[in-house]
């Protein structure tokens, strides 16, 4: 018999757990216990990688609950709470507190989440704070503010140096370019480059400057081409150490005293040897290399010596070679070596192709390949196109060197 009293059935007792069944529900409960500490964990992980925290303020009753994280952020001990929305002043830079007042402002008024950035002080030092708020809203209004709190001082720091460092390199690239002018304005003053072929006597002139293509590697290549008292045609060409107006000073110096010399009549080997006195002695910390030589117009023989530098390139008949080298070491390098001579009988219609090493020199080649490349461009220069014809000679062999400078000054012999 069932026992009813008021008309209602009492309760069924619980059955009891199965041995099976306990188990199953501890060890679920485990499980969940560890899912909840794991996720904690990787929380707190995450608000320390990105260094940021979260923080949720009630508007009613003025309690207020920040992750751990924020603590870091402000510099306050956990022992001493959270900061009320009213007191985050307090820590507010006052050029900031507007951006502050407009949050705080705005996130009470509307629904949507706002954000602003502002600095705070902590421990003596500035930090720049990214927060992002977001009204808790009932039917009636908003009744809390949840908030993500950044500390982004690091990137904002990286930013500036960043600005800092394209500042510097724009002003330090306006400089290197003005400087690159005048550069060029005082080589030109010193060795003005000619228009278009010089007239010498039985032979006809084109001469090339080529700036190093980097703003900073203008350097000390010249050359020389003159008719002398005596009717001989002095031809030279050289390189000096070294770029910028420190090389172009030398070189002015050492164009001036060969051409100085030459009055003497003194053969082009005697002239490489006064010539690395001068460097020796006076032009301290620099070495040039050279090719001197004397073009006789009556017998068309060309009598040279050179300082360390690449032999002249002969075009006759449609093919191209190196002249045979004579003994000669660089300018300034020491005053025991000689310095030798070498000759060769011209032809009407033969060319001398002069040139210092920055025509042939490339990091990204082997010099021979730059050698091979110029012989073969230069078998195509003619007397009658030979201001033209040393542009295409500059295309073929890959342009203008982007590290250093070239000169070339290329000598026909007219009929």
């Amino acid at each position: 018999m069932v026992d009813v009293v008021g008309g209602h059935q009492p309760p069924l007792p619980t059955p009891p757990m199965s041995a099976a069944e306990l188990v199953q529900h501890l060890t679920e409960q485990q499980t969940a216990e560890r899912d909840c500490e794991l996720l904690a964990v990787r929380l707190a992980h995450a608000e320390r990688l990105g260094n940021m925290g979260w923080a949720e303020w009630n508007l009613h009753t003025g309690e207020a609950v920040w992750s751990d994280h924020v603590y870091v952020i402000f510099g306050r001990a956990r022992a001493d709470g959270p900061v009320s929305l009213p007191d985050l002043a307090a820590y507010v830079e006052p050029a900031d507190l507007g951006a502050l007042d407009q949050l705080l402002w705005t996130v009470v008024q509307g629904v949507e989440p706002v954000q602003a950035e502002f600095r705070i002080r902590r421990g003596g030092e500035t930090r720049n704070l990214r927060i992002v708020l977001e009204p808790l809203m009932v039917p009636g209004g908003p009744t809390g503010v949840h908030g993500v709190i950044q500390d982004i001082t690091g990137r904002r720091r990286a930013e500036r140096i960043m600005s800092e460092s394209r500042r510097q390199l724009l002003e330090a690239r306006e400089k290197a370019a003005e400087e690159r002018t005048v550069m060029l304005a005082l080589r030109e003053a010193i060795l003005p480059a000619p228009a278009g072929c010089l007239d010498l006597p039985q032979t006809r002139i084109a001469v090339r400057y080529v700036p190093a293509e980097k703003t900073a590697n203008l350097g000390g290549d010249w050359f020389e081409a003159a008719a002398l008292p005596d009717g001989k045609v002095l031809l030279a060409i050289g390189d000096v150490s070294g770029h910028g107006l420190a090389a172009i000073a030398h070189m002015a110096q050492l164009r001036h005293a060969l051409v100085g010399l030459t009055m003497t009549g003194g053969p082009a080997n005697q002239l490489l040897v006064w010539l690395n006195e001068l460097v020796m002695h006076r032009l301290h910390e620099t070495t040039c290399t050279a090719v001197i030589g004397y073009l006789d117009p009556a017998t068309l023989v060309f009598t040279w010596g050179q300082a360390g530098n690449l032999a002249p390139i002969l075009v006759r008949d449609g093919k191209s070679s190196q002249l045979p080298q004579p003994r000669g070491v660089i300018l300034g390098a020491t005053c025991e070596q000689p310095y030798h001579l070498a000759s060769i009988e011209l032809r009407e219609g033969d060319l001398l192709l002069l040139f210092t090493d920055g025509l042939v020199e490339r990091r990204t080649r082997d010099i021979d390949e730059g050698l091979d490349l110029a012989l073969a461009a230069a078998r195509d220069l003619t007397g009658s196109d030979l201001d033209a014809g040393l542009d295409r000679l500059l295309t073929d062999i890959g342009g203008p060197n982007p590290e250093d400078d070239a000169c070339l000054l290329a000598v026909n012999v007219r009929p």
